[in-house]
Parts: C-alpha cells; structure tokens; sequence
C-alpha cells in the first residue's frame, strides 16, 4: 500500500506543528511546553485516554480499534532537542538560545501526531495502539523512565516500534537490519595523581601530563590488539584537562575522558576491563595513580528478528522497498523499551541534509506523509479488522 491520502491532506498541519517544536527546542526532561502541545492535540483528536507525566515528561496516548481484541502495539517518537547554537537561518529557527532540533526529534514528534491523528479518526483496526512521546533520549535515558514507570505493564504494550530520520539516504526510503543495530554507548572518566610541580625540575615531579599521554596512545590498542577484528569497538578519548594551566608547572592532576561504544555485551565488558587495566598500569609505571570511572550508559540496541521483518514489509509497502541497514555506533535509549517488549527499531532517509547534531541540519518536511504511512500500517497491518 503507498502513501496513504490522508496524510497528503495533513501534510500542511502536520509540517506547520513540526515548525512550531522546531522553533521552541526544549532539552533532556525539560520538554514541557512540547509535552503539553502533544497532549493537548491527542485530546483533540479523540484519542481514549491521554496520560503527562510518564517518565517525568512524556505522555502516552490510547487509540482503541473497533474491536478490543487483547493486541496492544506501541508506537514511539522522541522529543527532546539537543544544546547547540542553530545555524540554519531558517525563519522557524530556534528562539530558545543554546538549544536545537538538531536530530530530528521534532519531525518524529510531529510524525506520530499526524499517525495519531489518522488512527483516532478512522479506527480501521482491531486492538490498540499506544502511542508514545518520549523525553530525554540525547542521554538523559527517558526511554528508561518511561519503562521503570511502568509503562508497558500498565498499557499491555506486547510489542513496541520507533524509527529515526537519517540524512545521506535518499528522502522517504527506508532500511533496517534485525539483532545489534545501535551500539552500547559507555562513558570513562580517568583521574592521574602524581606529584605537581616546576617545570624546569621533572625529576622531582611525579608527572601526570607523561601518564594521560601515555594511555591515551595505548587505549588505542584495545580496539587494534584486543578486542575480535571482526566485530565493531570504538574507543575514545575526547578530552583531557590538566589541574594547573602555567606554561611551567607540572601539574598534579590530569583527567582524560571520552567514550566506549560496543555491539556486543562481552566487548562491553571487555572495554570496561581493559581501558581500567591500561590506565591503572601505565600510572604505576610511572609512580602515579589512575582513579578510573567507566559509566554504563545506554544498552546495546537491538531490534527482534520476526518484528524486524514485518516492520520492513511494512516500510517496502509505503515505499516500494526497504534497503538492509548500517551497523550504528551511536547509542539509542530506544534500547530500554526493546529490552521490554519485542519489537524494531527503523531508519528513514531524511534526503542530501546536513548530518544529525550539526548546526545546520534541518527535518525534511518532505518526508512527513510517509513516515506517517509507516506508523499507521504498522498499526493497521499488525492488527487487521476481522470481518
């Protein structure tokens, strides 16, 4: 089934609601006046029941079809915005300085209302769909709140769908892949303690500048020597900062952090392992020692192969095909919610834009009626009205 005819009709709404989130970006669980605009509209639209405050911010809302026949599917779309400086000039530009639409949440938001919207009016389905409008994916874990609400008990969600934009792929088109899909995204945090001191005299200093150095060369062996060519790991270090700044000290302390990204739970651990053993070993060679903080953040995401493939079906019905997906190295807490339920996570090309999290990516609006077609078969096909 292509496009469906409603959402061409809508597409103008739908793009106009879009714009409004775009120009008003709110960050993490501070997603208020975005909340209240998404439960408002799914009030108006009909829908059974519509709850704020699941996992702080989100908001839940409940289509029954014509007939309740125990099936519950839920749909989900981000929210939150990202802090960056928009650098669009576009006349719907951010007026919240500091934070952006920059990846695209704000067309997913509005994409769902314009499926909700659909699905309120037609009811061409038995069962029901949950939709779902989350807070805090750009690393607050709202995915987690949400679930930890208990939200997929209190609904009987049995299995759960999200999709992502994805600029470089052409407009409209879509592709996913079922198992590991977006990595595990773990932070480090290293502290180096020496002994501080003049530059002019090193041999009296313990120095932790020689020690940070070190390690961040040989982290790089952790992907290279350690870990299984053949599966993906990334290791790294994103920034370093010295206690002291003067051209001639030696400064006690140094701190180096960065990143770990993993698609698999012994590499994961692995990375955890390795990163404290280098660091922790390389201070002692030189007298110090490393204070190592690794942070667990988001799971490995991981979409179930029977939802992969019907949501695929589903993708190629709207569009005529559905391409296998890349491998992802950024992190999705989409993950909390597939750990949950069964369900697939896809990607849906946003067209020849700027990148995701650059200043000046924009939402293609172009592609509003058919990631709206997605969600609403995917309602509509999962839980077919029996005659």
């Amino acid at each position: 089934m292509p496009i469906k005819n409603r959402f061409a009709e809508l597409h103008a709404d739908i793009t106009e609601w879009r714009r409004d989130i775009h120009a008003h970006p709110e960050i993490l669980f501070e997603t208020h006046r975005t909340s209240a605009l998404v439960a408002e509209k799914l009030r108006a639209f009909g829908c059974d029941e519509v709850v704020e405050g699941i996992g702080r911010t989100g908001v839940v809302g409940v289509i029954k079809g014509r007939t309740d026949n125990g099936k519950v599917v839920g749909l989900r779309a981000d929210m939150d915005a990202l802090p960056i400086h928009e650098a669009t000039g576009l006349d719907y530009a951010s007026k919240n300085e500091g934070a952006m639409h920059a990846c695209g949440h704000d067309g997913h938001t509005a994409m769902l209302l314009g499926a909700a919207q659909y699905l309120a009016e037609t009811r061409n389905f038995d069962g029901t769909a949950v939709v779902i409008f989350q807070p805090a994916e750009e690393g607050g874990g709202g995915g987690r709140e949400m679930c930890e609400d208990g939200m997929m008990d209190r609904w009987n969600i049995q299995e759960v769908y999200g999709m992502h934009n994805w600029p470089g792929r052409p407009a409209g088109t879509f592709a996913i892949r079922p198992g590991p899909f977006f990595a595990a995204a773990d932070q480090f945090e290293v502290v180096f303690e020496g002994k501080g001191g003049h530059a002019a005299k090193p041999h009296e200093t313990v120095d932790t500048t020689l020690m940070a150095a070190q390690a961040i060369v040989a982290m790089q062996s952790i992907v290279s020597r350690n870990a299984d060519p053949v599966e993906q790991m990334v290791v790294s270090v994103t920034g370093i900062q010295t206690q002291t700044m003067p051209f001639n000290v030696i400064a006690q302390t140094v701190t180096i952090r960065g990143t770990a990204r993993t698609l698999s739970d012994a590499n994961r651990d692995l990375a955890q392992k390795r990163i404290t053993e280098v660091c922790e070993g390389i201070a002692a060679t030189y007298g110090g020692v490393a204070n190592v903080n690794y942070m667990r953040g988001y799971p490995i995401m991981a979409n179930h192969d029977d939802q992969t493939e019907f949501a695929a079906k589903v993708a190629a019905d709207v569009s005529g095909s559905c391409d296998s997906a890349p491998l992802v190295m950024g992190g999705e807490d989409f993950a909390y919610m597939l750990e949950e339920r069964p369900g697939a996570y896809i990607l849906m090309g946003n067209g020849d834009t700027a990148a995701v999290h650059h200043p000046e990516y924009n939402f293609n609006d172009d592609v509003i009626p058919m990631g709206c077609s997605w969600f609403a078969e995917m309602v509509e096909q999962s839980m077919p009205v029996q005659n």
